[in-house]
């Protein structure tokens, strides 16, 4: 069984249509033809690591009713745009998240010993970032939130593996600071450095809160799946795919807002849609602003980088 909690980058439909861009057209063009609440044209991280698993892709929490037949296959509680705390979004973080799996257990439809051979893929793409910039936190307190971030996220990891899942793996960050939405000031040509930098300490402060997990728990159940360097290498071309050309610009999304204040997917009032969107999405790293095309994702899982520390959901 595979549970995914977290944000867009796990999501494969929960965001109510209401709230997000992400069941309009064109997500989801490439699959499955249609929006599908996946913050992408195609797939993202969950379905590569259930076909990693070889399990079916965990179905949206929000369906697990419609769907009970496929709740045995674990759920999916992961809902884009929140984060470990509450964001602009009005959908639940993390925390609440993981309430649903405790109620879904106290309601008998997990058992312990089902659970045992569980495993767990954790998201966390830096929505908590953007919420404390946008409601002006200030730059010199930026490292104390990463720090108070990372430490929540390690209660919330804790709290999966004490609810009886046995393996939890958590996503390092990418460098936010070259994803199209941070690159589009400078015409999608350069990484905005400061923002990469606040990325590594993320990153290492994750990795403290890993070895402390593992050592306290007297185990190697936890572990970082290394999203950072798996886009590195394939955002700097030094990953060639099999069969497939390397990226064009890999600054440059696929789909794009007109101009500042629209986005992906948007439309004004008289039903025009406002964004430009690229002849095929295979050509191309990023979907949209902060997103990975669903080649992108396939490019990413396809790294030694991910592919090794994958290999510790079945070690």
């Amino acid at each position: 069984m595979l549970f995914a909690f977290g944000d867009s980058y796990a999501d494969t439909g929960n965001t109510k249509i209401a709230v997000t861009r992400s069941w309009h057209f064109p997500y989801g063009i490439t699959f499955p033809g249609k929006p599908s609440g996946r913050f992408s044209d195609g797939f993202v991280s969950t379905d590569f690591v259930a076909g990693y698993l070889g399990m079916k892709t965990p179905i949206p929490y929000r369906w697990r009713k419609e769907l009970s037949g496929r709740v045995k296959y674990g759920l999916n509680f992961a809902y884009g745009g929140t984060g470990v705390f509450d964001t602009s979004v009005a959908e639940p973080n993390m925390t609440t998240q993981i309430d649903f799996l405790q109620q879904l257990i106290n309601d008998s439809v997990y058992t312990k010993r089902a659970l045992r051979t569980s495993v767990a893929l954790v998201s966390l793409a830096g929505n908590d970032y953007s919420y404390y910039l946008e409601t002006n936190g200030s730059f010199t307190a930026f490292p104390d939130f990463i720090q108070s971030v990372v430490n929540q996220l390690m209660v919330n990891m804790k709290r999966i593996h004490d609810l009886g899942v046995r393996k939890i793996g958590v996503m390092s960050l990418i460098s936010l600071g070259c994803t199209p939405q941070n690159t589009a000031g400078s015409s999608f040509q350069r990484c905005n450095e400061t923002e990469n930098d606040l990325v590594m300490l993320h990153n290492n402060l994750l990795l403290q809160a890993v070895n402390t997990l593992n050592q306290q728990t007297n185990s190697t159940l936890f572990f970082i799946i290394d999203l950072h360097n798996a886009f590195s290498a394939v955002f700097n071309g030094t990953e060639t795919r099999q069969g497939s050309p390397t990226f064009e610009n890999p600054f440059e999304p696929c789909c794009f807002g007109v101009t500042e204040g629209f986005f992906c997917g948007s439309v004004d009032e008289n039903g025009e849609k406002k964004y430009t969107l690229c002849s095929n999405p295979k050509t191309k790293l990023f979907w949209d602003g902060n997103h990975p095309t669903s080649e992108g994702w396939r490019a990413i899982y396809s790294t030694p980088a991910f592919q090794n520390t994958l290999k510790q959901f079945i070690d």
